[in-house]
């Protein structure tokens, strides 16, 4: 079996500067609005049943003028799954241990305009290695126009890797982004991947190419977007459909999303893990 613990730290490393990168980016736009709010930084190391290392990560996280809450984590961690959950994790069937590396990032606006956005790439090791990820675009009031012009900068990106990237990795992100007992998507979608293998030091180079490329057209694609909205008037009726729709958000985060188990049931920090949720919501 393949010694994956120097990839797994060149893929840390690469998480951590798009982390750094992309939280740059967001206090720059911060700065545009005439906010001064900048990301604080908590790490935090995940809790083991033993002595042995589990590993940890770095929360950060930023509410400002633009951004209501963000949160941008990174997190390595490492140790053997129970045994009724490796069931559902590929590769560990057989074997229960595990190393995990990524980036999680979701973002809810200020302005009702400006889409929430998630994203998040990752590199696991169990029986097999392989990388998932994926970015996804969440709009309170969605507009044509921005959510064709999210899908082209990640079908351009996935044309450059694999011609058929974008059909099956759109067609993902719709069919997983999706609430069934609202009957609804959580948003207008993106791309969503998991289980690209890395059998050899070929795959691995691919592969990482790619996850490293989705996480720059994010970063590419997604400020532009909210430079062109931040701006915007907006009612309160506006802002009450947009707290409406949170409420869809968090049903989707708390009773489906995979990134959420894999956190509660690794022994992840709760704060990092829930990040994710909104923190202004309304259920009519």
């Amino acid at each position: 079996m393949t010694d994956w613990t120097s990839h797994t730290a060149r893929a840390r490393n690469w998480f951590e500067t798009l982390r750094d990168n992309i939280c740059a980016e967001f206090e720059a736009i911060e700065a545009e609005a005439g906010s001064n709010a900048r990301f604080d930084y908590i790490e935090w190391d995940r809790d083991t049943d033993d002595a042995s290392d589990g590993g940890g990560g770095v929360r950060g996280a930023m509410k400002g003028k633009v951004f209501e809450k963000v949160g941008v984590n990174v997190s390595t961690v490492s140790g053997a799954f129970s045994p009724e959950f490796a069931k559902t994790i590929h590769g560990a069937d057989e074997d229960p241990t595990f190393t995990a590396t990524g980036i999680s990032l979701v973002a809810h606006m200020a302005n009702p305009h400006v889409p929430a956005v998630h994203m998040n790439t990752r590199f696991l090791t169990t029986g097999k290695a392989w990388f998932g990820g994926g970015a996804d675009l969440n709009p309170p009031l969605p507009y044509e126009e921005d959510t064709q012009a999210f899908h082209a900068a990640f079908r351009a990106t996935c044309s450059k890797h694999n011609p058929t990237y974008y059909d099956r990795f759109s067609k993902w992100a719709d069919e997983y982004f999706f609430i069934p007992h609202r009957n609804v998507a959580r948003g207008v979608g993106g791309i969503f991947y998991d289980h690209l293998e890395c059998d050899d030091e070929d795959a691995w180079d691919r592969n990482f190419a790619f996850t490293q490329d989705v996480g720059s057209t994010f970063l590419d694609i997604f400020p532009k977007l909210v430079r062109k909205r931040m701006h915007m008037p907006f009612s309160e009726a506006e802002k009450t459909q947009q707290r409406e729709w949170r409420g869809r958000y968090v049903e989707f985060n708390l009773v489906y999303d995979r990134g959420t188990l894999f956190g509660l049931k690794t022994g992840g920090n709760i704060d990092a893990i829930l990040m994710s949720l909104p923190p202004d919501v309304t259920w009519s």
